[in-house]
């Protein structure tokens, strides 16, 4: 996720590029694609940052015109572009080709990261599969590596621990956290915090 911001109010605007897989694979087989060693190295970063370079902001400021929402970018053209902002990234550094045509597997990320930031959210498995890059059975199969509990309990532990945490060091109440960590009523968070820690919500704002 990137977040961006005008430089001292100025106006902003913004031209995203994407790559699709089934577009990477049509042009993975374009005759006139750059060969590369299969010893040259991926990105490793999640993030690069391109260099001002004469091809690059050529390529942006031939699209500058779509800002205008009159204006509406054909397809075709936009498929030409696409394969323009490719190849310049295929000519400008070596690396961009292993990770772009890389169809081995789709793009992951770690799962625990994931859950650890969006705890309180109601995902199905499916989602959450989506969500980390990956199929529906291999999110089951990489979760077993990093944890012997399901994915639901898992979430419903990391909720309880975040809900004591808050009641010991702040004081709030039932009704103020349970919904916070992701529960939908206060009885269900009542009966699972009692079962997880072996006494009610209320015995930790007590002490």
């Amino acid at each position: 996720m990137l977040t961006k911001k005008p430089l001292e109010g100025e106006q902003y605007c913004g031209i995203f590029l994407n790559f699709t897989r089934k577009f990477l694979r049509e042009m993975y087989r374009m005759p006139d694609k750059k060969p590369w060693s299969e010893n040259i190295p991926k990105w490793k970063e999640s993030g690069v940052k391109l260099p001002r370079r004469p091809e690059i902001e050529s390529l942006f400021s031939s699209m500058i015109p779509y800002f205008d929402p009159s204006v509406e970018p054909k397809e075709d053209l936009m498929r030409l572009k696409l394969k323009e902002e490719l190849l310049v990234l295929l000519h400008m550094n070596e690396r961009f080709a292993p990770t772009v045509f890389d169809f081995t597997q789709p793009w992951k990320i770690d799962i625990l990261d994931f859950l650890n930031q969006n705890y309180m959210y109601e995902f199905t498995l499916e989602e959450l599969a989506h969500f980390t890059g990956r199929s529906l059975a291999t999110f089951k199969r990489d979760f077993k590596k990093v944890s012997e509990l399901t994915p639901q309990k898992w979430l419903i532990r990391k909720r309880l621990e975040v809900a004591f945490e808050k009641m010991k060091s702040t004081g709030a109440k039932v009704q103020q956290v349970h919904a916070d960590v992701g529960f939908k009523n206060a009885s269900h968070f009542t009966t699972a915090f009692k079962k997880q820690f072996g006494i009610p919500p209320s015995a930790i704002r007590r002490e």
